[in-house]
């Protein structure tokens, strides 16, 4: 099977390129020009110049192509311009989408994120199913998200497209080059630069399984359905404790009120503005702590047969990685 993948030069985007190679596919991916192809090198794909941005790329990159995996979005928790992040995270994907279709791909997996999804007030677990509203989207991330996976299931109603939507949690592992979010909290406490924390929690996966997921969710999934890809519910406290016992350092043990950061993060953000540098902490991220983002992933456990390891494997991996790659010293 040809696969076009999209966001393979990324961390989960790279990490599904790498199961389908396995896998026996042959995979295509789309890069943008003068990326970082650090996470394709070694890699059996064929690699295809273009973007989200630049809609008059997509058709060529999918023409022979049988499956599409969607794995490319802006991650950011703070930009300077909301409105590039829309044009490649919607825009981009309804583009993309309609390429899909005119080259009459047989199945689409689309990787959206648990950031779309509702959450429970008391920190219970949530779903797919749990309520929620753009109007409740925190940040032009989230609600660019949030977009764009709607943007996914109407042309799924209205064009019969085959897709099959994925909601992957917190991966974390291997290769993540840029880092993401989480991977600069975990390099931040792996070299012992987080001395406190605040009291909220996420839900981490290794990303290989995420990955691996992904190709569950290809032959198995419900097209028009999405399914939570993540792994084990952890209090940002016990994640640190974790990666403190795994670095040989003490975990941190103050916990510093939302409301008192937030001064710091308006500051952080102007200075960002300054230099072009990305805040370590912003608002946006500060008012998504105020709530647990806890999961349950029954049903891809029971509908695909997702089975992640625990999530303190990912997490040394990722240490081992950011150590072996030079991100942590000593």
């Amino acid at each position: 099977m040809i696969c076009l993948v999209t966001g393979a030069t990324g961390f989960v985007g790279s990490a599904v390129a790498r199961k389908l190679i396995a896998a026996g596919h042959e995979v295509r991916v789309l890069v943008r020009a003068g990326s970082d192809r650090r996470n394709l090198v070694g890699l059996d794909a064929a690699p295809v110049t273009g973007s989200l941005d630049d809609h008059a790329s997509l058709a060529p990159a999918m023409k022979g192509c049988e499956a599409l995996f969607h794995v490319a979005a802006d991650y950011r928790l703070w930009v300077p311009e909301p409105a590039r992040m829309y044009r490649t995270n919607v825009d981009g994907t309804v583009a993309l989408m309609e390429a899909a279709l005119a080259a009459g791909v047989s199945r689409v997996v689309h990787t959206s994120s648990v950031a779309t999804l509702g959450l429970l007030p008391d920190g219970a677990d949530a779903d797919e199913a749990t309520p929620v509203s753009l109007d409740q989207m925190v940040g032009p991330y989230k609600r660019s998200k949030y977009l764009s996976e709607e943007a996914v299931q109407r042309l799924v109603r209205e064009r019969q497209l085959p897709a099959v939507i994925v909601n992957p949690s917190t991966p974390v592992g291997p290769r993540d080059v840029k880092p993401t979010p989480t991977g600069r909290t975990i390099l931040e406490a792996a070299s012992g630069r987080m001395p406190a924390f605040v009291d909220t929690g996420l839900n981490f996966a290794h990303v290989d399984d995420v990955a691996e997921g992904h190709l569950l969710a290809f032959d198995k999934g419900r097209i028009g359905e999405r399914y939570i890809l993540g792994g084990e519910n952890l209090t940002l406290r016990a994640l640190l404790a974790m990666i403190a016992g795994m670095s040989g350092r003490k975990p941190p043990t103050i916990s510093l009120p939302i409301d008192l950061l937030m001064p710091l993060a308006y500051g952080a953000e102007l200075y960002a503005r300054i230099t072009g540098k990305e805040p370590f902490v912003t608002r946006d991220g500060l008012t998504l702590a105020r709530k647990k983002m806890f999961f349950t992933i029954a049903k891809a456990r029971r509908e695909l047969g997702y089975a992640p390891r625990p999530a303190e494997d990912g997490i040394r991996d990722a240490i081992e990685w950011f150590r072996a790659n030079n991100y942590i010293a000593g």
